[in-house]
């Protein structure tokens, strides 16, 4: 295990009030040593000014506030020294290039983290969890991120783990004293007992889809006939001028992407093309575009024009007919809206909104978040919930684990072999938490930490 002193910058580059760098490593205090006058790591966890000096010139580069970390009472459980600059470009370098030039090396990406999993003061869970924070961009994505980081999802999968270890306990024994007390385990209680924990594994892996949806943002693509309001509900939603708006059939000929927050939860709009018959040959490419969005899309907002009576105003353009074809034939779900009520005559059947009036806005993000996170809401803040491909992809092992020990003994095989399937499920467990973590697999999760984390 690497030990070596590491420094890094631990705030963003560029202006600002102050900095943040951080040392760690067994000897991160002789190398602080050297440039800080004073240093008092025997004062632990107390912030204290110094002065901050190149080691071999004995220039000065700043005047800091420093505090030391002793192990094992640290982020890292290593010897820590956070040490606040003054902000800019200048300074925050020069700190860490005299750290540098003390003993202490530039850290990798990440590193910090890591050597706080491998010390075992967080798990590969929380470390996850700590980088999701970091990128969280919506209130939603924040709690979800604090909750594991509480350990929320790592306690689930320790329960589950120990519910496994329990029934491989009661096949062992079964095969190792089919005579004592009451004679061999009861097979109603076995199969209660996989029934149980099977079932667990699979309500969590459930949260999947949604749990993903939540950090990467969930693909809205927003559809309609040309004219339909779709760049103006675009703008609204995003809460800026992002597409251009005219009252000309057309004027959308790409697809336009854009990151907003609605109702909480983190969204990824995509205002498209609108779909008829055109003999525009570039228009005709932004229909294809807006075909493959929507193929791709998690959730499909259908734009009806209250304003524009029924059956007009072109005859390329997509009719009613067409329109519930059109939404029947979606693979995602599909919230449809009437636009433009500004203009209707009198209120439209379903949900309606203007952009102009701001009327039934809420009312759609409210509606927009629910058919896209239902399930989160439903599950509230409290219950955990998978976030990522890796969590997914090894709660779908322990579970194929689980239901092939149960066909194993539906079969009449040996309860020794079939118990090996528990085992494969425990260990599936146990690289999501990381119990035992391949070093491929943590430089793949590092690799998109910030340095100084």
């Amino acid at each position: 295990m690497l030990s070596d002193p590491i420094v890094a910058l631990a705030t963003p580059p560029g202006r600002s009030a102050i900095a943040v760098v951080r040392l760690s490593g067994t000897r991160a205090f002789d190398v602080a040593a050297r440039c800080l006058r004073p240093f008092h790591p025997d004062r632990p966890r107390a912030a204290l000014r110094a002065r901050l000096v190149h080691p071999t010139t004995d220039e000065h580069v700043d005047d800091v506030v420093a505090a030391a970390f002793p192990a094992p009472r640290s982020y890292t459980g290593e010897d820590v020294v956070e040490i606040s600059t003054h902000g800019g470009l200048l300074v925050p370098g020069e700190a860490v290039a005299a750290l540098v030039a003390a003993g202490a090396r530039p850290a990798q990406p990440g590193e910090f983290t890591r050597r706080a999993v491998l010390n075992g003061k967080l798990d590969l869970l929380q470390a996850e969890a700590t980088a999701d924070l970091i990128d969280a961009g919506a209130p939603a994505q924040r709690r979800r991120a604090l909750r594991q980081l509480d350990r929320g999802l790592s306690a689930r999968l320790e329960a589950l783990r120990g519910e496994l270890l329990e029934l491989e306990a009661l096949i062992a024994y079964d095969i190792d004293f089919p005579e004592e007390d009451e004679g061999p385990v009861s097979p109603a209680r076995v199969t209660a007992a996989w029934r149980a924990v099977r079932d667990r594994i699979a309500a969590l892996l459930a949260t999947a889809p949604e749990g993903e949806r939540l950090r990467e943002g969930a693909l809205l693509v927003i559809a309609g006939r040309p004219n339909a309001g779709k760049s103006s509900l675009f703008n609204a939603l995003l809460g800026q001028e992002r597409a251009i708006v005219t009252e000309v059939p057309g004027t959308t000929r790409d697809a336009i992407e854009a990151y907003a927050v609605i109702a909480g939860f983190p969204f990824r709009l995509v205002d498209t093309a609108g779909l008829r018959d055109s003999n525009d040959r570039v228009e005709k490419i932004g229909i294809a575009v807006a075909r493959q969005y929507l193929g791709a899309a998690d959730l499909v907002l259908f734009c009806r024009d209250a304003g524009c009576p029924k059956g007009l105003p072109d005859g390329r353009e997509m009719g009613d007919a067409e329109s519930e074809r059109f939404v029947a034939a979606c693979h995602a779900p599909v919230v449809e809206v009437v636009t433009k009520v500004d203009l209707a005559a009198h209120s439209p059947d379903g949900l309606g909104v203007s952009v102009v009036t701001g009327d039934g806005l809420p009312a759609l993000r409210a509606r927009l978040a629910e058919a896209a996170f239902g399930r989160l809401l439903a599950l509230g803040d409290v219950e955990p919930v998978v976030t990522r491909a890796r969590h997914r992809t090894a709660l779908e092992r322990a579970l194929a684990e689980a239901e092939a020990f149960y066909a194993a003994r539906e079969r009449g095989v040996d309860a020794a072999a079939a118990a090996t399937h528990l085992r494969a499920a425990v260990g599936a467990l146990d690289d999501l938490i990381g119990v035992v973590t391949p070093d491929d697999v943590l430089d793949r999760l590092f690799a998109s930490f910030c340095v100084g984390k």
